[in-house]
């Protein structure tokens, strides 16, 4: 593989800057080795990206294991607004969080949400995981047995259980069978959560 021609500047301009081409994708393009490319860069004095620009440019085409069903009847309309308040409430919004995580113990309510992520968010089944939050005196395997009953799915998808040894009697029977948490990790499906919240709060 050889050197890349003068006058593919503007080519080379427009795979990396506007494209957002990578190096080795540039290379491969041109036929022509990767160092021929940093070679033909530094020479023209082409800026190169940053390692967050670049971890950006991969995050955005990286393909969505989710598709948002963006027509819905009225049960799925209701289904959509319940979930998204029940997120506001009790999921995790922090902007340094790259999951979806919602906490409760009540299985109405992570029926419902479960359900949002099928239905509306179409979501990738087998990367929904489930995180117990139980007490030391509770049997493990019949609560993580429990809630895969209740939101229908596989128990090879729970993580380690957190497993709480100092308790009141009290808050075990507020939840008798622990609490989980419905994670899905997805930095665009949170993102997107929170502005169906942003867009709720308004009406």
């Amino acid at each position: 593989m050889g050197t890349i021609p003068q006058n593919k500047i503007s080519l080379v301009k427009k795979l990396y800057y506007d494209k957002g081409y990578g190096m080795q994708n540039i290379a491969s393009y041109l036929n022509v080795s990767i160092y021929a490319v940093e070679y033909f860069m530094k020479h023209n004095s082409l800026k190169r990206r940053s390692y967050s620009e670049a971890s950006k440019i991969v995050f955005n085409n990286t393909p969505l294991s989710f598709k948002i069903k963006t027509k819905l009847n009225e049960q799925e309309e209701k289904l959509k607004i319940k979930a998204v308040m029940i997120y506001w409430c009790e999921g995790s919004k922090s902007p340094k969080s790259h999951t979806v995580d919602l906490a409760n113990c009540d299985p109405l309510m992570l029926k419902i949400f479960i359900r949002f992520l099928r239905k509306i968010c179409r979501v990738d089944e087998k990367r929904i995981k489930i995180y117990l939050y139980a007490y030391s005196n509770q049997d493990i395997s019949k609560n993580i047995e429990y809630w895969s009953h209740v939101i229908n799915i596989p128990k090879s998808q729970f993580t380690q259980p957190y497993i709480r040894t100092d308790f009141q009697e009290s808050k075990i029977d507020k939840m008798p069978h622990g609490m989980i948490h419905i994670r899905y990790a997805d930095t665009r499906l949170l993102n997107i959560i929170k502005e169906w919240i942003k867009q709720y709060s308004k009406t």
